[in-house]
């Protein structure tokens, strides 16, 4: 995974996939409830500092809705502090912009180990899903599955410099490549839900199964209940070099070890509650033992 640029890998692990449109990302920032008045009204009480994007659900937008805007809060409640955002698209220099530059102390999403973090205990694992049309009754478990080789197949790009994603990756390696179908992982930002475009696909018939990132699997086949069929990969190396399972952590600046440790045991005060947000998102989660 060393040949991904980070920032990429970010996104990548968290979105599922695919799509540098946009190689410098103009931040604008934000807070909830900032400005004279609400700053002199959090004066001595503890601010945590958070950067995240505004338009990018499941995970999270400016009007708090995903399902890491719940986690930070429940985390900030714990702690005692008041959550302040800078909304920053998570396009490339995202890190650079935020957690780098000091506009904040903590990002959410956070694969384990990546590099430009120091990151905490994960607070969930899940892994690459092929979704498909529930009536279609397709059943998926495997990139060796023959189907693959002839039914259309949508995948989210990150670009096409060999930095795409786990499943891309796979596919390409058994020659499964003309019926393959790419989604820019960035879709129309100016829609509420850009990342929606590769399942849209699947419902309209225009393609007959999507390799997505389990989150965003799983949030939109419960928002359409009935609608999708989700078949996680069995195999979480099934993309060779590049694993199908993750595990997701909060992430903080490297010279903050003390906040880490912190964060660690509110993710295990809270490990029910953060548990029961997921479940209410959707996310499917995939065994540690796998």
């Amino acid at each position: 995974m060393s040949s991904l640029f980070p920032d990429r890998r970010l996104r990548l692990l968290r979105v599922i996939a695919a799509g540098c449109l946009l190689l410098t990302g103009r931040a604008f920032s934000g807070e909830l409830a900032l400005g004279a008045a609400s700053a002199e009204l959090t004066r001595g009480r503890r601010v945590l500092r958070v950067a995240a994007d505004p338009n990018n659900l499941p995970f999270s937008n400016s009007r708090l809705e995903g399902f890491e805007n719940k986690i930070v809060a429940l985390i900030a409640q714990d702690l005692g502090a008041q959550v302040e955002y800078t909304w920053t698209p998570q396009w490339r220099g995202f890190f650079r912009q935020t957690l780098k530059e000091g506009s904040c102390d903590l990002i959410a999403g956070v694969p384990a180990g990546f590099e430009r973090t120091l990151t905490t205990a994960p607070y969930y694992r899940s892994s690459y899903t092929f979704l498909s049309r529930a009536d279609r009754h397709l059943g998926f478990r495997t990139f060796d599955d023959p189907r693959l080789r002839t039914l259309q197949i949508g995948v989210q790009m990150i670009g096409d410099d060999s930095s795409n994603t786990p499943p891309a990756h796979a596919l390409s390696a058994r020659g499964i490549v003309d019926n393959v179908h790419g989604y820019p992982v960035y879709g129309n930002y100016a829609s509420d839900a850009p990342l929606a475009a590769i399942v849209d696909a699947v419902a309209r018939g225009e393609i007959d199964v999507a390799i997505v990132w389990g989150p965003l699997a799983g949030y939109f086949a419960k928002r359409y209940e009935g609608v999708f069929a989700l078949d996680p990969i069995a195999d979480e190396n099934a993309g060779g070099p590049l694993p199908c399972t993750f595990e997701i952590c909060l992430g903080v600046r490297r010279s903050e070890p003390g906040l880490r440790d912190e964060l660690n045991q509110v993710l295990s005060r809270r490990r029910a509650e953060i548990e029961a947000i997921l479940t209410d998102y959707g996310v499917p989660l995939a065994d540690a033992s796998r």
